[in-house]
C-alpha cells in the first residue's frame, strides 16, 4: 500500500542540478561508429568494394568479356593478377564488373523490402486495427509461399530479366519485415515520451516518423543486413543456374568455377571470397550501426531503467460491468463560469477482457488561475481521471457517462481531431517521469521546438528562439547548452523543467501535472513548485496529481480526495487538512510518519484499495473504515454537500468528524 504523507524525503537524484552530464551522444555519429573496430573495418571494406565496382570501367585492366584462349585457366600472374577463366577472360576484371550486377540486384531487393516493410510495420504496430490484422495475415500467407517457385515464374514471364526477379524477391520479403517492425513498434509506443507527444497534440504521422522510426532503426538494420545477404546469395544462385543475365556476375563466375574445379580449383577462390567477405562485412557493419544508434539514447551505466506507461487511446463503446448500476446519480449542471467543469464522469477500462468501471461519478470545477489537487493512494483513479480530459485512455477504455466541459466544449463527446487540437494548445501535460517523457533520440531543444512549431506555426528559427525563452522562463541554467543536450545528459530536475517548458509551448489555459515532484530532492522539488506557482499567478489553471500532502498544502487552492474510483471529499485545502469530513481523508492525514512514536509501528490506513472488480456495494471504504456501520453497506453512498462549510463528502455521517454545517 502506498499511503500519502505530509512530508517526504526522497533520495537525492543522480546528477547535479545546474549543468548537463557529458555523454557519448556529444560525439558525432561517425566518430562513435569508427570507435568500433569491426564496424570500421567493414565499412571501409564495403566502401572500397562499392567504389571499385562502380568505377570498374576505367579501373579494370581488361574488358570482362575479352577472350584469350591461349591464356585459359591460368593462375595468378603479372598479366592477370587473379588468373583467367576457361575462355581466357581476366578474373579480376570480371569480379569488378560482375559486382555491378550483384549489387544492383541487392539494391533493388532492399528498396522494395524497406520501402514497403518499414512503413507498414510501424503503422500496424502504432495504429492497430484492421491494418494490423491485414499485415499479420499477409505475412503468414507469404511465409507459406515457396519463394523460389514465384521467382521462377517471374523469370519465365520476364525472360532473362534478373531485376524483375530481385524486385519480386523484395516484395515477397516486405510483409515479413513488417511483422518484425510491428513488434518493435509495439514496445516503443508504450514509452512515456510517446504518450507525452500525444498529450502535446503531435499528429500520429509525425510521432511515427520522428519518435518511433529512430527507435526501430536498429531492428530494421539487422533485418536489412540479413535480407541483403540473402539477396546476394539469391542473385548468385540465379547466375549459377544460368537463369539471370548473360553478363558477367559473381554467380556466373561461381558456375564457371564449379565446372573447372577439378582442373583449376583456384578459380573458385576469388569469386567465393568476394561473396563471403561481402556478406560478412554487411552483417558486421549493420551490427555496428545498430549499437551506435542504441548508444544515442541509452542511459549511463548504472542508471535505473525508465518506468513505462501504457499507451492511452480511445476505444469503441461496449457494455460496462457495474456493481452499482442501479445507483441514483444526482448530477448538477456544469458551472458556466468555470474553466473546467466535470460532472458525473464515469470511465471504464477492459480488465481481463471485461469492460469494468474504474472511475465513477466524479465531479469538480476548476477556475482560471486556480490550482486543484487530486490526492489518494495508488489505484484510486487519479491519473485515469486526468487522462480522460485529454482523450488518452488506455486501449479498451472509454468515457461511459458524464460531461467534461472545458471552455464551453464537452471533451467527453469530442472527436479525435478536436482532442488533438486541444492537447498542447489549450491543455498541457507534465508527466511524472521527466526522463522517460523525453525522446532519447533527440535533444531537449529539438523536442520543445517541435511542440512550439506545431502549436504556433512559426519558422524553425523562431521556434528555436521561443524554446530558449521557455527554458529561461523555467529557470534552466545555460539554456543554449541544455537545448543541445540529450535527455540522459540531464538531471531529473532539469528534465522536469524541460517537460514543463514543453507543456507551455502552446500557451495552454490548463496544465495537468501528474506527480511532477516525484523522485526529486527537496531543493529541486521546491523550485518546481515555485514554477507551478508562477503559472497560477499568470492565470494558468493547474490540476496537480500527488501523493504528497505537503505539496498539496503548499500549492493547491482546493483539493479532491479519491478512493476506489470515487471522489470521497472535496474542499478548500486548509479546511480539508484541519477538519477532514471523510474517514479516508482523516486516515491519510493520520499516516504522517512524523506522528509515529519511537518503537511503535508507523501509522497507516489498514488494508489496501480494492480493485474495481471487487468494489463492495455501499461505501467503497467500508472494509477499512473504523466508523463503519451496517448502513454504510446497504446501498451506494452519494456525494453530500455541506453548504455552510462549502465542501462535499461521500459519507453518511460527515458531521461526526467535523461538527456543524448543513447537510444537503
Amino acid at each position: 500500500m502506498k499511503t500519502p504523507v505530509i512530508a517526504r524525503q526522497p533520495a537525492p537524484e543522480n546528477g547535479r542540478e545546474g549543468r548537463p552530464r557529458r555523454g557519448g551522444a556529444q560525439r558525432g555519429f561517425a566518430a562513435r561508429l569508427l570507435r568500433k573496430p569491426a564496424a570500421a573495418v567493414s565499412a571501409g571494406y564495403l566502401l572500397l568494394v562499392v567504389l571499385v565496382t562502380v568505377f570498374a570501367g576505367p579501373l579494370a585492366p581488361y574488358d570482362p568479356d575479352e577472350q584469350d584462349l591461349t591464356a585459359a585457366l591460368q593462375g595468378p600472374g603479372g598479366a592477370h593478377l587473379l588468373g583467367t577463366g576457361e575462355l581466357g577472360r581476366d578474373v579480376l576484371s570480371r569480379l569488378m564488373h560482375g559486382g555491378q550486377i550483384t549489387m544492383l540486384g541487392v539494391v533493388i531487393t532492399l528498396a522494395g523490402y524497406l520501402t514497403l516493410g518499414v512503413p507498414a510495420g510501424m503503422i500496424a504496430g502504432y495504429r492497430g486495427g484492421w491494418f494490423d490484422r491485414f499485415v499479420l495475415k499477409t505475412a503468414d500467407l507469404i511465409s507459406a509461399v515457396p519463394v523460389i517457385i514465384v521467382l521462377l515464374v517471374v523469370l519465365a514471364v520476364f525472360t532473362g530479366n534478373e531485376s524483375a526477379a530481385m524486385a519480386a524477391n523484395g516484395l515477397l520479403g516486405a510483409p515479413l519485415l513488417a511483422r518484425v517492425v510491428r513488434s518493435a513498434t509495439l514496445g516503443v509506443k508504450e514509452e512515456l515520451y510517446v504518450r507525452a507527444a500525444v498529450a502535446g497534440g503531435i499528429r500520429d504521422r509525425v510521432i511515427i516518423r520522428r519518435h518511433v522510426l529512430p527507435r526501430v532503426t536498429g531492428a530494421v538494420l539487422v533485418q536489412a543486413s540479413v535480407f541483403g545477404a540473402y539477396a546476394v546469395l539469391l542473385e548468385t544462385g540465379l547466375g549459377f543456374l544460368g537463369l539471370g543475365t548473360t553478363e558477367a556476375s559473381w554467380g556466373s563466375m561461381i558456375a564457371e568455377a564449379s565446372k573447372n574445379i577439378g582442373t583449376d580449383p583456384w578459380l573458385l577462390v576469388p569469386s567465393g571470397f568476394m561473396i563471403i567477405s561481402f556478406i560478412l562485412a554487411l552483417g558486421l557493419l549493420s551490427d555496428g550501426l545498430r549499437d551506435t544508434l542504441a548508444e544515442r539514447y541509452s542511459p549511463p551505466a548504472g542508471k535505473p531503467p525508465s518506468r513505462r506507461a501504457g499507451r492511452l487511446r480511445g476505444a469503441s463503446p461496449e457494455p460496462v460491468r457495474d456493481s452499482a448500476s442501479d445507483t441514483p446519480r444526482v448530477i448538477e449542471e456544469p458551472d458556466p463560469d468555470a474553466l473546467l467543469s466535470v460532472r458525473g464522469l464515469t470511465v471504464s477500462l477492459r480488465i481481463e477482457g471485461t469492460p469494468t468501471e474504474v472511475v465513477r461519478d466524479v465531479s469538480f470545477d476548476l477556475r482560471a488561475g486556480e490550482v486543484l489537487g487530486i490526492v489518494g493512494e495508488t489505484g484510486c483513479g487519479k491519473t485515469v481521471t486526468a487522462t480522460s480530459l485529454l482523450g488518452m485512455l488506455p486501449p479498451g477504455g472509454r468515457i461511459a457517462s458524464g460531461t467534461l466541459l472545458f471552455e464551453g466544449a464537452d471533451l467527453a463527446r469530442a472527436d479525435a481531431a478536436a482532442l488533438r487540437k486541444m492537447r498542447g494548445r489549450r491543455i498541457g501535460w507534465i508527466s511524472q517521469d521527466p526522463i522517460a517523457g523525453l525522446d532519447p533520440s533527440f535533444t531537449a531543444g529539438a523536442q520543445v521546438a517541435e511542440a512550439v512549431r506545431l502549436h504556433t506555426g512559426c519558422s524553425r528559427r523562431q521556434a528555436r528562439e521561443r524554446t530558449l525563452e521557455l527554458f529561461e522562463k523555467v529557470q534552466l541554467p545555460d539554456p543554449a547548452r541544455v537545448a543541445g543536450s540529450y535527455p540522459h545528459q540531464l538531471s531529473g530536475g532539469m528534465a522536469q523543467r524541460v517537460g514543463i517548458a514543453a507543456a507551455l509551448a502552446g500557451d495552454p489555459a490548463l496544465v495537468i501535472a501528474d506527480e511532477p515532484t516525484t523522485a526529486l530532492d527537496v531543493t529541486v522539488q521546491a523550485e518546481i513548485l515555485d514554477l507551478l506557482r508562477e503559472l497560477r499567478s499568470s492565470g494558468t489553471a493547474v490540476i496537480l496529481i500527488t501523493h504528497d500532502w505537503g505539496v498539496l498544502a503548499d500549492l493547491c487552492d482546493r483539493a479532491v480526495v479519491m478512493y476506489a474510483g470515487e471522489v470521497v471529499e472535496e474542499a478548500e485545502v486548509t479546511a480539508l487538512v484541519t477538519t477532514p469530513a471523510h474517514p479516508y481523508t482523516a486516515g491519510l492525514l493520520g499516516s504522517d510518519p512524523h506522528h509515529a512514536l519511537p518503537g511503535q509501528p508507523l501509522p497507516a490506513v489498514e488494508g489496501a484499495v480494492p480493485p474495481p472488480a471487487q468494489w463492495p456495494v455501499g461505501c467503497h471504504f467500508q472494509n477499512r473504515c473504523p466508523r463503519v456501520t451496517d448502513a454504510c453497506k446497504e446501498k451506494p453512498v452519494v456525494i453530500s454537500h455541506l453548504v455552510e462549510l462549502e465542501r462535499s463528502t461521500r459519507c453518511i455521517r460527515p458531521l461526526e468528524l467535523i461538527g456543524g454545517g448543513t447537510h444537503e
